[in-house]
């Protein structure tokens, strides 16, 4: 009898990255979705297209349509399926909208997770639980390291964070955007179920998640955005910094490689921060560069002097406990290849 698993935010990038890959192991795997990123960002935002995608292409993928912050709807599907791990990738993921939508932010964000951790516990507490946190976690605290303005980014001028940001950064007295607060509040709760009632869960600190089969609008998702931005000859907005905020890039399928890994050997209430590392950052005037590179189309874009609310100024992933833990992991797919994929990816969408 082939293993089951359950992934939240089903059509979502890491989501429907989790899918194809456990699908073709042979997995029975279950998504719970139900579309909200179309109701946060409206139709640009939709992502039923990768939900039919996914139930077309894979037999052994089955559709569950709820709400995670539906509690009683998942306390029953979690004592129905009881999975044998549970990849958790759903939720309200951008910062801007948080501000404006504070109630709907941290009932899927914190109420959410505790909601699927409290289910896990009950039915099925010796299942591997696996938690798309972020590197908002740490809030504008990175923007206090100081840093070097080189012609094209800026960067860590401290020897000490050459390989970027180290898990045990501090996560408090610092601005995050209501989203980053809901996410800190999500991500202790794993921790604290991990390490109270002795629970294999983890923590994935993500740093800029991208992949081809991101729906990216502009609050959300941004090497997807500026690929169509560039394609569709589309102005995009640079929020202050001069264009030299620097993001370390990991390609959702290099994601999905360490989850594998994790719930192959799980560890308890663990946290490691998940990005491409110094190899793979960019800044957004580097991004213009290689993506005008690519297509051969020059980017239009506009410059607004006020930088987004705890916005980082050079984020980049330390992955060296990731790779001391799990020693087979490694990233392998480079900046070019990501963006080549996102590329050909959004031409053959058109624009949807």
């Amino acid at each position: 009898m082939s293993k089951k698993m359950l992934v939240t935010g089903s059509g979502g990038l890491i989501g429907s990255e989790v899918v194809e890959y456990f699908c073709k192991l042979g997995l029975e795997v279950y998504g719970i979705d139900n579309n909200m990123r179309a109701d946060f960002f409206g139709e640009k935002g939709d992502t039923r297209w990768n939900q039919k995608r996914l139930l077309e292409t894979y037999k052994n993928f089955r559709h569950i349509e709820v709400d995670i912050r539906d509690r009683e709807a998942v306390l029953s599907q979690m004592k129905t399926l009881k999975p044998d791990f549970i990849v958790h990738t759903a939720a309200q993921p951008s910062h801007d909208l948080a501000a404006s939508r504070p109630f709907d932010d941290f009932d899927t964000n914190a109420v959410g997770t505790l909601n699927l951790l409290e289910a896990a516990r009950r039915s099925c507490p010796e299942t591997p639980f696996v938690h798309m946190s972020t590197n908002k976690v740490y809030g504008d605290a990175p923007n206090e390291l100081d840093l070097v303005e080189l012609p094209t980014r800026w960067d860590y001028k401290d020897p000490e964070y050459r390989d970027g940001i180290k898990e045990d950064f501090r996560i408090d007295q610092s601005k995050h955007s209501l989203f980053g607060a809901s996410k800190v509040a999500a991500d202790i709760m794993v921790q604290e179920y991990g390490r109270y009632f002795q629970m294999p869960t983890c923590c994935l600190r993500g740093g800029c998640l991208t992949g081809p089969n991101h729906s990216g609008v502009e609050l959300h998702g941004f090497l997807s955005y500026l690929i169509r931005c560039n394609l569709e000859k589309r102005k995009y907005r640079i929020f202050g910094y001069k264009g030299k905020q620097v993001r370390d890039n990991i390609h959702s399928y290099d994601v999905t490689r360490f989850i594998s890994e994790f719930i192959g050997a799980p560890r308890t209430g663990e946290v490691y921060n998940i990005g491409g590392g110094r190899m793979n950052s960019i800044s957004i005037l580097e991004a213009f560069k290689l993506i005008e590179s690519i297509s051969g189309i020059p980017m239009i874009h506009e410059y607004v002097e006020e930088n987004r609310q705890g916005d980082h100024i050079c984020y980049i992933s330390d992955l060296s406990k990731m790779r001391s833990h799990y020693p087979k992991w490694d990233i392998t797919k480079d900046l070019n290849t990501t963006f080549m994929e996102i590329y050909d990816a959004w031409q053959r969408r058109g624009g949807n």
